[in-house]
């Protein structure tokens, strides 16, 4: 069983230790590595300390989660919000918080926030560790894209990757060439769902069976074969993370 290493950032005392004593019970997979009452402290624990979660409190003295969470810019650790407030739901969200509890924290909805952050631990290392078992594809599928006097074919595996363009997408083969068709990012998500792609960026869809490497990070970023890297936003990671068990 894989540890979380984890810590508590919360200005109340009572508060931290409730947790803590919550955690320690009911949440055998995450190890508490150190607690925080203020902004200050935990950007020292979290710049010393591999982590894989962070719970953290909304309100704190001289500033806010945001604010923490601004100032340590990309992350490669999850963030569970625990407030007493629900009004902070939406800023968590844009936020990419992995998990959003109110207090008094529900063990139930802890153990979920837990298990939620652990599945997605598990599918980074898979990915690390290129165990790269993308899902079947079967036989190998075929797309037709609009040129000026007609449409050609496309057999969907050679299609590296595809790039947004406003109402245009570039499609980027694995010989290299580049085609600029007249339909955007979307048409080919759903034409392509069947075939091993994913959305990992408003503007990038890639095909998952050339991605040889991950680099994590608030969202992350994938390296194909051809050695592009590309950004994965952190609202489409877990989009990503379903291509690989």
């Amino acid at each position: 069983m894989h540890l979380l290493q984890a810590i508590i950032v919360e200005d109340e005392a009572t508060s931290r230790e409730i947790l803590s004593n919550y955690i320690g019970k009911y949440c055998p997979n995450v190890s508490i590595v150190g607690q925080a009452e203020n902004i200050e402290q935990a950007l020292v624990l979290i710049r010393n300390n591999e982590l894989d979660v962070v719970f953290l409190d909304v309100e704190m003295p001289r500033g806010n989660a945001f604010d923490l969470l601004e100032q340590v810019g990309d992350r490669t650790f999850e963030t569970v919000f625990v407030t007493a407030y629900d009004q902070y739901a939406v800023d968590a969200l844009n936020a990419h918080a992995s998990y959003y509890l109110l207090k008094p924290v529900s063990i139930d909805e802890l153990i979920k926030a837990v298990d939620f952050v652990s599945d997605i631990k598990k599918k980074e290392a898979a990915l690390e560790e290129k165990v790269l078992t993308a899902n079947s594809l079967g036989e190998k599928g075929k797309i037709t894209i609009p040129v000026q006097d007609g449409f050609e074919v496309l057999e969907a595996q050679e299609i590296l990757y595809c790039k947004a363009d406003d109402n245009y997408t570039q499609i980027y083969l694995k010989s290299g060439v580049q085609k600029l068709v007249s339909k955007t990012l979307k048409f080919f998500e759903v034409a392509l769902v069947d075939f091993g792609f994913a959305r990992v960026h408003k503007s990038f869809l890639i095909n998952v069976n050339e991605v040889v490497g991950y680099r994590k990070g608030k969202g992350g970023q994938v390296v194909l074969s051809s050695g592009k890297e590309i950004m994965v936003s952190a609202s489409q990671k877990a989009n990503l993370l379903a291509h690989f068990q």
